[in-house]
């Protein structure tokens, strides 16, 4: 297939940053039926409140109950005493986009711009979480600059790295919340991915990034270079990593899978094992280097089609690359873990697609 301009010198074009980029296709008709099978046998899982498919066999065990009550915070707790905690301190603010992309002023009525199915449990469990392993002294907000790189541009106060710690001497995985680039989204986009995975055993990590494609990037890069400078204090194994991103912060995750760190001012480091995309518009960026991809997205999804999706997996197969598309019927646009709905349980199925390419990689 035909490569972005700059692909084979291996730094992306200067038009990369561009919004829209990635090509529109109509595709095939869509079949309205219980489900919908492609020529290469993806499936669109049926309706609302079905079932997904089995996530296989993660080696690292079922995630723990689900418990939003514990730790201090409930639905009915306001935005404002979260931001007044000082546990979390500064960091608190960081939690939530900012006016204006959001509403709601509960935990439990928080929504935000661009995103359907948040779940106000999810929410409440992750403030609680964080509240409680910074009040233990764990290791949960990292910043990505230095107070002298902050002093000389401003803009990268609040940029870090939020660590859900599994097992330790477990891999890990890298979120990257969308929001358009313009706000990021973590609440509902990484965080509830990164608490999930890390019930699993995996570590996880979500970024706060700065809303703007390129400087996003230079803060995944500088995210990324954080991990593996700090791997041993962290107890994290940076073998195998897998990078994950709905809607903009799928295609960041995309971008750094194919071109790696170096491009966006980062250190060369290791590619990826996996790349774990949701719902974005996306399908140019492939060639050789694209790492295995397993992607998934609504059919009712109006900012990001699912035929374009599939044509980046087709792509990406085309070159002996495994890579795997899942669509859901009734969804719509970030639908983030999709609990309660046809895509409930997908995350099981994308951890198991990870660990098969630790594993085939470690072959």
């Amino acid at each position: 297939m035909s490569q972005p301009a700059g692909a084979r010198s291996g730094r992306p074009s200067q038009s990369f940053f561009r919004p829209g980029r990635g090509r529109t296709d109509a595709g095939r008709p869509f079949r309205h039926g219980s489900e919908t099978e492609f020529p290469d046998g993806e499936k669109i899982f049926a309706a609302r409140g079905g079932q997904a498919p089995a996530g296989g066999g993660c080696n690292f065990g079922r995630r723990k109950r689900h418990d939003a009550g514990s730790g201090g915070f409930t639905r009915g707790s306001a935005l404002e005493e979260v931001f007044r905690d000082r546990t979390l301190g500064p960091y608190a603010a960081l939690l939530f986009p900012p006016e204006g992309f959001r509403s709601g002023r509960t935990l439990g009525s928080l929504q935000l711009l661009w995103y359907s199915e948040i779940d106000p449990d999810a929410t409440v469990e992750i403030v609680n979480t964080l509240k409680k392993r910074a009040a233990a002294g764990e290791p949960v907000f990292l910043p990505l600059y230095s107070e002298e790189e902050i002093r000389r541009d401003p803009a990268k106060r609040g940029t870090s790295l939020v660590f859900f710690k599994g097992r330790p001497g477990a891999p890990f995985a890298l979120c990257c919340a969308g929001g358009g680039f313009a706000y990021v989204g973590a609440m509902h986009d990484s965080f509830p991915h990164a608490l999930e995975l890390s019930k699993r055993g995996f570590n996880a990590f979500a970024i706060i990034y700065r809303p703007d494609a390129r400087r996003a990037m230079e803060d995944l890069a500088r995210a990324l270079s954080v991990i593996f400078s700090r791997a041993k204090e962290l107890r994290v194994d940076t073998r195998g990593y897998s990078l994950w991103g709905g809607s903009a912060g799928a295609r960041m995750a995309a971008w750094a899978g194919t071109y790696g760190t170096a491009p966006f001012g980062g250190p060369q480091l290791p590619r990826p094992a996996a790349v774990i995309m949701q719902y974005t518009g996306l399908s140019g960026d492939v060639d050789g280097r694209t790492p295995p991809t397993y992607a998934n997205v609504g059919d009712e999804d109006a900012i990001a089609d699912w035929r374009v999706m599939r044509l980046r997996i087709e792509s990406i197969r085309a070159l002996g690359i495994p890579a795997v598309l899942r669509v859901y019927r009734g969804l719509r646009h970030g639908f983030g873990l999709g609990r309660g709905t046809a895509a409930e349980g997908w995350i099981d199925e994308a951890a198991a697609f990870w660990e098969q390419q630790r594993k085939t990689a470690r072959s």
